[in-house]
């Protein structure tokens, strides 16, 4: 599946604070502008397989209340969802440890209320049965992004493009990635490009070419 969240925060390794000191203010300014118009017109990172936007049904309305902050905890009503709809997929796995599919819904779903730790513990898992999964790799490195941890979202991201180059969604977020992560505007222009050299028909097409000519802008300015 295929996911997104509001603006995370930096790596660990790169703290925010740490890193912003050192820019311009015509630097701090671009980016605060880009980070606007990404949070309008899109306003998440996707997961790897399901189409922009799509999110699981019995967890999508109460996910909505939880983007207000990087993140927050889940509210009652969520917890109570939460709880209901992976029981059965915990069961499963309890009785089967090499049950994928379940393990991936785990993932998918804590994913869904921003329960980061959980959603990569459940990833991880599943990928060691099936270390070739593109879509769970792209999943595993946007939830160690929104994780904070910079290096271990690219290293997964650089992975799943291995595994299956031009894969969209997993350059669409390591662009992300780069420029707000490692503050490097050229290589998130370069990921975008490459998106959509690999996939001409992509859908937020234009939407890109805007992050793209941002990015550019951005790096121009130094």
């Amino acid at each position: 599946m295929n996911h997104a969240t509001t603006a995370p925060k930096l790596s660990q390794s790169t703290p925010d604070l740490q890193q912003r000191s050192n820019w311009t203010s015509t630097q701090a300014y671009v980016m605060a502008a880009f980070c606007l118009l990404l949070g309008v017109l899109l306003g998440y990172l996707f997961r790897g397989s399901a189409s922009p936007g799509v999110q699981p049904a019995t967890l999508a309305a109460n996910n909505q209340r939880q983007n207000a902050g990087p993140h927050p905890q889940p509210d009652a009503d969520t917890q109570a969802t939460l709880a209901q709809a992976t029981a059965p997929l915990l069961e499963a796995v309890n009785k089967d440890p090499n049950d994928y599919g379940s393990l991936v819904r785990l993932g998918d779903m804590y994913y869904d209320v921003k329960q980061f730790p959980n959603a990569i513990q459940f990833y991880e898992r599943a990928l060691a049965l099936q270390p070739g999964s593109p879509d769970v790799r792209t999943d595993l490195g946007t939830a160690y992004w929104y994780s904070g941890n910079t290096d271990k979202a690219i290293a997964e991201l650089q992975t799943s493009l291995k595994y299956k180059p031009g894969h969209a969604q997993a350059l669409f977020n390591l662009g992300w990635v780069r420029w707000q992560g490692k503050q490097d505007p050229k290589g998130a222009a370069e990921a975008w490009q490459q998106l959509l050299k690999d996939n001409p028909n992509y859908p937020q097409r234009q939407q890109v070419e805007q992050y793209i000519a941002k990015a550019k802008e951005h790096a121009s300015r130094g």
